[in-house]
């Protein structure tokens, strides 16, 4: 193993290209990076690996305001960069409005973005204005998820993907909601998109709408996310639906451009899994096969629950003698975090409210409308 300090020293050096003799500079850092090689896997600690990093750009990003523990977090090897972007980063986004404080903001949590030139930049800003209405728009999406922005720097595969999905009936709403809430639905490849709008458009027909861009509108405006999604899984999800609750094709229709657009994102098998659970154990409170999917139908919320999240919310409220037919009445209240669920149950019982016998929607209320309610009761 080679030892070094990392102080900054130099080599005279004589090579001979040809009949030229050049003299060249070295810092240690550098040489022992032009030589390092790894014959075997090697755990590094932190101290080897900062001992890696680019010292200028971390003084830099320090001076931007950079949270670098964050960003080592998220993307280390940005740091090992010996070319990046960060000053020509802060001069755009000082450009479009941003404050510098903003500006550390997005570094800290998308580190990457140091790493986009100037000129992919204004393409990309470019073809994002051309959806959003204004600078201030597209500096509020990225101060929220840097990643929609910084994510992928292929701006001709966003050209195309924007034109295409315009061209299938997508308004810049729906457009804006893809950039914010699905992003990656523009790193993936025109054909990929093609093939889902294409089966997407070839279900909406096979169900009996009318107008197949529509449907696929409707689809989206719903569940951004399904572009980034498989067909395979899509498909598997719909035959789910229709032969889980015996829908005919109008049914169907209704309920995967409403509240069902959301379950196409989940496997296949975590679908089924997490509604045989549901199902197991309403049965097992006495529930009938009738009431567990009229249950299911009114809120399909409840496949996103896992089982161990869905039975300990149920026994929480079972133990509080409120009964399995109230529950039913009130899916909602099972959106509510089984901590927050144990909170207000005690906080409501302390306050003398009887959950046995009084309305239990307020287990679900905002928590400012439930605090007010809370004070009233202890009046």
């Amino acid at each position: 193993m080679i030892m070094a300090s990392r102080k900054v020293w130099t080599m005279g050096r004589s090579f001979l290209f040809g009949s030229r003799s050049w003299t060249i500079q070295y810092s240690a850092e550098i040489f022992l990076k032009s030589v390092s090689f790894r014959p075997c896997s090697v755990k590094c600690d932190s101290k080897d690996r900062e001992a890696s990093e680019n010292e200028v750009l971390l003084s830099n990003l320090l001076t931007m305001g950079v949270d670098i523990d964050m960003a080592r977090r998220r993307q280390p090897g940005v740091f090992n960069r010996v070319v990046t972007n960060e000053q020509e980063l802060r001069m755009f986004l000082l450009s479009k409005g941003a404050s510098d404080k903003v500006i550390g903001s997005i570094i800290s949590r998308y580190p990457r973005a140091i790493t986009r030139t100037s000129e992919g930049l204004s393409k990309r800003w470019e073809l994002w204005r051309k959806i959003m209405a204004s600078d201030l728009e597209i500096i509020n999406i990225l101060e929220r998820s840097p990643e929609s922005f910084f994510r992928s720097n292929n701006n001709l595969n966003l050209e195309n993907n924007i034109k295409f999905l315009c061209s299938v009936g997508l308004t810049n709403k729906c457009l804006c909601q893809l950039l914010t809430r699905a992003p990656r639905t523009f790193s993936n490849s025109l054909n990929l998109n093609k093939q889902m709008v294409e089966f997407l458009q070839e279900t909406g027909v096979s169900l009996g709408h009318n107008d197949p861009t529509d449907f696929v509108r409707k689809i989206i405006s719903k569940n951004p996310s399904i572009l980034i999604q498989s067909t395979k899984r899509v498909k598997a999800n719909i035959e789910f639906l229709q032969s889980t609750f015996n829908l005919n094709t109008e049914d169907l229709l209704l309920l995967i451009c409403g509240p069902g657009a959301r379950i196409l994102d989940l496997s296949n098998d975590c679908t089924k899994r997490n509604y045989a659970n549901i199902q197991e154990k309403l049965l097992s409170l006495g529930c009938t096969d009738e009431e567990v999917q009229k249950f299911v139908l009114s809120y399909l919320n409840m496949i996103f629950l896992s089982e161990k999240k869905f039975n300990d919310k149920i026994d929480c409220l079972v133990e509080e003698k409120i009964s399995i037919s109230r529950i039913i009445e009130n899916p909602r209240i099972l959106d509510a975090s089984i901590n927050n669920l144990k909170t207000r149950i005690k906080e409501l019982v302390h306050a003398g409210y009887d959950l046995s016998s009084s309305n239990i929607a307020l287990l679900s209320w905002s928590q400012k409308r439930y605090k007010a309610k809370l004070r009233r009761l202890n009046a």
